[in-house]
């Protein structure tokens, strides 16, 4: 039993630490698209991988785990909040998502996940300005969250099944 929650452990912090390497290389691009704030998420596909192939609370606590670290090392104070609430909120709906479709169309699945990340982020901007014309920037995120979000689901189909192959978690 001991040996088997090792084991979870360790897959868990490589998961946490490609999630992490995929976050600052994609940090590191300039912007693909002249939407500001706007990132593919490449990131992502770590959680949509884990949402495939292990639990809801798996995924959250390396999503966690990225958030936290991306921003004590690559962000500012107020970069925390609102990841957390993007990717509280893309987790939720990509959870229910999932296990709506059964664990099939993680494309699909990241397509909501990246509209509802967007939709979290503006929400904090809404918290924290108090501002309601931050719901005048979601018709442009929205969309965008949505082609991301297609994309790094076909990304992270792509890593399942090639998991699928390998005789390894």
């Amino acid at each position: 039993m001991k040996n088997l929650q090792t084991k979870k452990l360790t897959v868990l912090g490589l998961y946490t630490t490609l999630s992490l390497a995929i976050y600052a290389a994609e940090s590191a691009l300039p912007p693909l698209a002249p939407i500001p704030g706007f990132r593919l998420g490449l990131a992502n596909t770590v959680t949509l991988i884990l949402l495939r192939r292990h639990a809801p609370r798996e995924a959250a606590m390396v999503l966690a785990a990225r958030i936290l670290l991306s921003a004590l090392l690559f962000g500012q104070p107020v970069s925390l909040f609102y990841s957390l609430c993007g990717g509280c909120l893309s987790l939720l709906a990509m959870a229910v998502t999932n296990r709506i479709l059964s664990k099939k169309l993680l494309p699909l699945t990241g397509a909501v996940g990246g509209m509802f990340h967007n939709a979290g982020q503006i929400l904090a901007a809404f918290l924290i300005t108090a501002t309601s014309g931050v719901f005048s920037y979601l018709p442009l995120l929205l969309p965008a969250g949505m082609i991301a979000g297609l994309f790094t689901g076909l990304c992270a189909s792509g890593a399942c099944r090639y998991l699928q192959r390998q005789s390894f978690q």
